[in-house]
């Protein structure tokens, strides 16, 4: 896709004041209290899924900064006790995005400058903001099942005709407010071949997919990898889908999920949609969080 066409995604794509000059939510302004209930009504079977992956404390290939485990309380203590540290972004833990984790042109989400990101932490749109969860309908396009295949390749791209297809097949269409899920056999493809270096090389989302979530009016995007397609394809824009879903529309990103569980899920229940829950840690100014999202069919 072309860059100057990505470029104008931060005009024609916007969000900036849809909902106020002070507005620090985004799209999950979407989630109204009638669109939760509406989810919260298709529990049927009561089968809950998890959609993380275990916290990763060995170092590899995608995994350079590996959570760090430190036991204080043993036997010897007379009792248990941990330490973590976690670093939440990266290309291993299962994390939420807060709209402070981009900037564009020195810009964050709804126009607040950069300068608002401190030594100190975000002063404005940091994790803390989302203190309530997110608890809506939740979607999975499973695009290896639609393609016919147990993963897509590293940096094999996603379209927005590959979303539609995986839709029908699903028979459902995907709604404002929904938290959408977009399976690509990550985890599937690192068993088989090992851990390799995902933040050069990752299937995903082409940037053509921008104005198709636009017009979806989707309150959160998840997936296994990043969800930008890596490379990218797109000349001096290293991850437009990152860039555009965060700072232009407001769209909190969930990167590293576990969507192999909930695709068996699913297929057993014979349904793609579910009700959907995350509730991010409360850190106050930080730009994430780790999460462990449940499904509920």
């Amino acid at each position: 896709m072309a860059t100057l066409d990505v470029v104008a995604f931060h005009q024609t794509l916007s969000n900036w004041g849809r909902w106020g000059d002070e507005d620090q939510l985004g799209t999950l302004n979407l989630i109204t209290p009638e669109v939760t209930a509406t989810a919260a009504a298709t529990v049927r079977s009561g089968r809950t899924v998890s959609c993380a992956r275990p916290l990763d404390t060995v170092s590899s290939a995608d995994n350079p900064a590996p959570v760090a485990h430190h036991m204080t309380g043993t036997a010897t203590e007379g009792m248990g006790a941990d330490y973590f540290a976690i670093a939440s972004h990266g290309f291993a833990t299962s994390h939420i995005d807060a709209l402070c984790h981009i900037f564009h042109e020195g810009k964050l989400y709804n126009g607040y400058p950069a300068e608002a990101v401190t030594a100190h932490g975000a002063t404005k749109l940091g994790i803390h903001r989302l203190h309530d969860g997110i608890v809506t309908r939740g979607v999975l396009l499973d695009i290896p099942a639609r393609r016919g295949v147990d993963a897509l390749e590293p940096g094999e791209p996603v379209f927005p005709e590959d979303l539609e297809a995986a839709e029908e097949q699903a028979g459902l269409t995907v709604r404002p407010g929904d938290a959408l899920l977009v399976r690509t056999g990550r985890w599937p493809w690192r068993r088989e071949h090992g851990p390799w270096d995902i933040g050069s090389l990752a299937a995903g989302l082409d940037a053509s997919c921008l104005p198709w979530l636009r017009e979806r009016d989707v309150a959160t995007l998840g997936s296994d990898g990043v969800s930008d397609v890596l490379p990218s394809r797109v000349d001096g824009v290293g991850m437009p889908i990152h860039t555009v879903v965060i700072v232009a529309m407001g769209v909190h990103l969930l990167d590293n999920l576990d969507l192999d569980a909930l695709a068996t899920a699913c297929a057993e229940e014979a349904r793609w949609e579910f009700l959907f829950t995350v509730a991010p840690l409360v850190l106050r100014r930080g730009t994430a969080s780790p999460v462990n999202p449940i499904a509920v069919f």
